[in-house]
């Protein structure tokens, strides 16, 4: 596996998510990796640090011009918690738990994460604002309400499946409702009575 492919098919990935969503400063990119899927073994037999430092990469390149804050999922062992930079947990006031993810308990992403973000720290529980999953990790309990799926011009990172979405907010109302602002003559002409 050619690890700066790798991190230039992550970047691509990220890049064409963030455009899609909008993703800004500040906001939450969750991202779930199975680094054994990647390198086209069953998830959690055969992960790397490796592959988890190019995947990381691949993110950071985009995080650095976008700004937005990163989060990454553990594996099962740590209940899927999230490592994530501290000032962004406390700026969602996120509660924090207790564990350091190392390859066999978190997985290699995780633990790589951990080691590589500033001020790392962990949550078990994170509502972000987009999501990509390598390798079918299930990052959906993580995502804000409603999840739109993307379809990438990727469909794979290495041999990991690869599914993308971001959240937008829920559309209320009925029949009257509108979803796009109206220029204020349309405004001015619709009735409410």
């Amino acid at each position: 596996m050619e690890l700066s492919r790798l991190s230039r098919d992550v970047e691509t990935v990220v890049r064409e998510l963030a455009d899609v969503s909008g993703l800004r400063a500040g906001q939450l990119l969750v991202i779930g990796v199975s680094t054994s899927e990647v390198l086209g073994q069953r998830i959690g037999t055969s992960g790397t640090m490796e592959t988890a430092e190019a995947i990381y990469a691949g993110v950071e390149a985009v995080r650095r011009e976008l700004a937005f804050y990163p989060v990454f999922q553990c594996c099962e062992h740590l209940n899927r918690a999230l490592v994530m930079e501290r000032d962004a947990a406390e700026r969602y006031g996120l509660e924090l738990v207790s564990a350091v993810p190392v390859r066999r308990a978190g997985g290699s992403m995780a633990a790589y994460a951990f080691n590589h973000l500033q001020d790392a720290c962990l949550t078990e529980t994170v509502q972000a604002h987009a999501g990509i999953d390598i390798g079918d990790t299930f990052i959906g309990m993580h995502l804000k309400r409603v999840a739109v799926p993307v379809r990438p011009s990727i469909r794979s990172i290495g041999e990991a499946h690869l599914t993308m979405a971001y959240a937008r907010p829920k559309l209320i109302g009925g029949e009257r409702a509108v979803y796009a602002r109206q220029t204020e003559q349309e405004a001015v002409t619709g009735s409410c009575d």
